[in-house]
């Protein structure tokens, strides 16, 4: 699996379908997009992740797209970070509990 990039400041209307086709129509071979939805109501949240089919355009994705409007709104476009790798993910229900 090849870098993953991490698009956020999307409209609550953009579909997988618009996301890919963004990436595409500014010459990146496009393997995967997903738009991260809510579990519970099913609606976007508003950010999502593209993976491209090489990873040696992957730097000029992220700097020509960051900024970018999609869907009327300028998206922000970044590497995506593996969650496993940083800090464990929050719980649900609160705030993380303190260590010590």
């Amino acid at each position: 699996m090849g870098k993953r990039i991490f698009v956020r400041n999307l409209s609550f209307g953009s579909t997988d379908e618009a996301l890919k086709a963004h990436f595409e129509n500014a010459g990146h071979q496009v393997r995967s997009a997903r738009i991260v939805l809510d579990r519970e109501t099913g609606r976007s949240r508003g950010f999502g992740f593209v993976e491209l089919m090489s990873d040696e355009r992957f730097d000029d994705a992220v700097s020509a797209l960051d900024g970018s409007f999609l869907d009327g709104r300028p998206i922000s476009v970044r590497e995506a970070h593996d969650q496993r790798q940083g800090s464990p993910p929050r719980r649900e229900g609160g705030p993380p509990r303190r260590e010590g």
